[in-house]
């Protein structure tokens, strides 16, 4: 029989994952600025008629954050880039944080009223249950570690409220969304990527 490993503490937990979120936003930087010098990729000739339509792009953004991050953040922080205006930036930013931020209370409540039916336990052990062994270990830290890595935010959200978690402690702990949503974007930003 092998000796049990030992599980990682909290902040080397989230150290592990935040490292694991800032090399996928070098990656996605990466891949974006080495498309569009080298192969001539233009994000407004892709994204089509959606490019200036700013109510469809959000919208797809809250069905994406609904149904667990489908389509990375990022994504959509450098779609928010594309008028080279600071301002426009900032405020397309602040509705992406407050759209997640909203899709994760969504997720709350679907974990904490749709616990028992099928589609849940299809999502729990499809997506989201391989981090139920975390949430007994860390509770509500887990929600900080989602908020602000790659973990899939809904669905960490979906299982915090299966369980009934103090709601005014989740809310508070699911602002940490707010942190990576700016230092990303400050990294976007500052990365020239227009």
């Amino acid at each position: 029989m092998q000796p049990e490993q030992p599980k990682p503490r909290k902040s080397a937990f989230f150290l592990q994952h935040l490292i694991k979120g800032v090399l996928f936003l070098v990656l996605i930087i990466g891949l974006y600025v080495i498309a569009r010098r080298y192969f001539g990729f233009d994000l407004k000739e892709w994204m089509g008629p959606l490019y200036e339509n700013p109510r469809a792009v959000f919208f797809i953004f809250m069905v994406s954050e609904v149904v667990f991050g489908i389509i990375p953040p990022e994504f959509f922080m450098i779609w928010s880039l594309r008028h080279g205006d600071v301002q426009i930036f900032i405020s397309n930013v602040f509705i992406l944080t407050f759209i997640s931020y909203s899709a994760g209370i969504v997720g709350y409540w679907f974990g904490a009223y749709l616990n028992t039916t099928k589609a849940f336990n299809f999502f729990k052990k499809r997506v989201f249950g391989k981090f139920e062994e975390h949430f007994n270990e860390y509770g509500g830290f887990l929600v900080i570690v989602a908020a602000m890595t790659p973990i899939p935010f809904a669905g960490i959200c979906m299982l915090v409220g299966s369980v009934r978690y103090p709601f005014a402690r989740f809310l508070v702990f699911a602002l940490s969304r707010c942190v990576r949503f700016c230092m990303y974007a400050y990294v976007i930003w500052h990365a020239n990527l227009p």
